[in-house]
């Protein structure tokens, strides 16, 4: 079996796999949903209800605001309570619909039977039907990145599509929701790859698995033999060796179809690739076969001193506050918490945070874990360098964002950064590279938009 990894930089990390084998539960409703109209890249929705209408589950709150943006359906039944700002995951306020939950009341168009539908029930299907379902069911990037779904399956007329890449790496230390899903849910992962080919036009896909998931692995590579051998659809599972950060989506490209995509605004669609994460697959499959938006998702909560860390089915709006209850409660003495995990996580003020549509997992560490070291002088070693998945020089980023020349910053390529952290994991003077970068890339972002906004 030949094990494949991207060419440049890359590290390793302690895995803290803590709820690998822990099968997901259903995470009970909460009393009250909060649902942040910002759960996307994009504009923001724009609300569709008001204080005092009644919702069930599945009806649309918040319409799309614009091209690059997705609805929000309610995952509760209720009363709207009000439109007000809210914290959420990115640990700024934004406008967010809440909700008072009463019963479990669902429109009647979702499909909640467990009967497995298959493209062959379906021959109504066609490429421009599976993207306006995906779109209209609000389906982003659930790996985290939240780019709205239809918006990568309608690529610019100067590219083309030849293959779709299923992300199912989950490099980042203790997440394990992508894992669960691929145990519990891999004939619907299946179909909506499937889905998501026909919706490219192309025939060739690939699922990318690290081989610290030798189940999955094993289990997706049989699937893949009973649902394709005798189709036209030719998929693979390809083993990738364990380096962090392999999700990220220019890295496993290179991974896996060994082809590097230039720095933005070039995506892998330039190269003839389509990434779309694993939980993405399962909501397509929801959306398309079942008529069921997306207002939940699979979510581990853990942390090392947390007393029963654990993986949930966890309907979007409910408090991580709800979920770290369940899992016994927050820890005594200081802790951090983070939406997501320790490498490209946020660290957040407040547990009252709702699940959001990209909300992969919910963190908690210690304070000896999290506390930061004294930074030192750099002493030039270079290790920021060789570990930099983009081939970039993150003491030269750092630097230059840290004296805001954002000329030099803007001609060192720094919008290539992919904000992982290996420079900061790796730098023996503990540097805050990774703060100085996102402050430089941002900024220069943002001197980018402005400029194009007057040509």
């Amino acid at each position: 079996m030949k094990i494949r990894t991207f060419r440049i930089g890359g590290i390793h990390p302690e895995e803290n796999k803590l709820t690998h084998e822990v099968e997901t539960q259903v995470a009970a409703l909460p009393k009250q949903a909060i649902f942040p109209l910002s759960q996307h890249i994009g504009a923001p929705a724009i609300p569709v209800v008001q204080k005092g209408d009644k919702v069930k589950v599945g009806t649309l709150i918040a319409n799309s605001g614009s091209f690059v943006s997705a609805p929000i359906y309610s995952s509760v039944s209720g009363t709207v309570l009000k439109i007000d700002s809210a914290i959420d995951a990115t640990g700024y306020r934004h406008q967010a619909i809440y909700i008072n939950v009463e019963g479990d009341d669902w429109e009647e168009t979702i499909d909640r039977s467990d009967k497995l539908e298959t493209v062959k029930d379906h021959p109504e299907l066609t490429p421009d039907g599976i993207v306006h379902l995906i779109k209209d069911a609000g389906v982003v990037g659930m790996g985290g990145a939240c780019f709205p779904t239809f918006i990568k399956l309608t690529p610019p007329p100067t590219t083309k599509a030849e293959c779709v890449i299923i992300n199912a790496v989950e490099c980042e230390p203790y997440i394990t929701a992508d894992y669960r899903l691929m145990m519990e849910k891999a004939d619907e992962i299946l179909v909506g790859l499937q889905l998501l080919m026909i919706a490219a036009k192309v025939t060739k896909g690939y699922i990318g698995i690290e081989t610290n998931k030798p189940k999955a692995i094993a289990l997706l590579t049989e699937k893949c033999a009973e649902a394709f051998s005798a189709s036209e659809y030719e998929v693979e599972v390809v083993p990738l060796k364990q380096r962090y950060p392999q999700g990220g989506e220019k890295q496993l490209v290179d991974a896996v179809i060994r082809r590097q995509v230039p720095a933005p605004p070039a995506i892998p669609v330039n190269v003839g690739a389509i990434v779309q994460n694993v939980g993405t697959a399962y909501a397509v499959y929801e959306a398309v076969m079942k008529h069921k938006p997306l207002f939940e998702r699979y979510t581990t909560v853990t942390g090392k001193r947390l007393a029963h860390p654990s993986n949930f089915l966890v309907r979007m709006g409910t408090p991580m506050k709800h979920l770290i209850e369940a899992c016994g409660g927050m820890p005594e003495g200081d802790c951090k918490l983070l939406a997501g995990g320790p490498m490209m996580g946020k660290a957040l003020t407040s547990d009252e945070v709702p699940i959001c549509k990209g909300t992969n997992s919910v963190t908690i560490l210690s304070d000896d874990e999290a506390r930061r070291k004294e930074p030192q002088p750099c002493i030039r070693c270079a290790k920021c360098v060789n570990v930099c998945p983009m081939g970039l020089e993150p003491y030269l980023l750092a630097k230059v964002s840290e004296v805001k020349n954002w000329e030099r910053a803007e001609h060192e390529d720094i919008t290539s950064c992919i904000e992982c952290g290996s420079c900061q994991f790796t730098c023996p003077a503990h540097r805050p590279l990774l703060d100085n970068i996102r402050l430089g890339k941002s900024t220069v972002m943002g001197i980018i938009r402005n400029r194009n906004a007057k040509k």
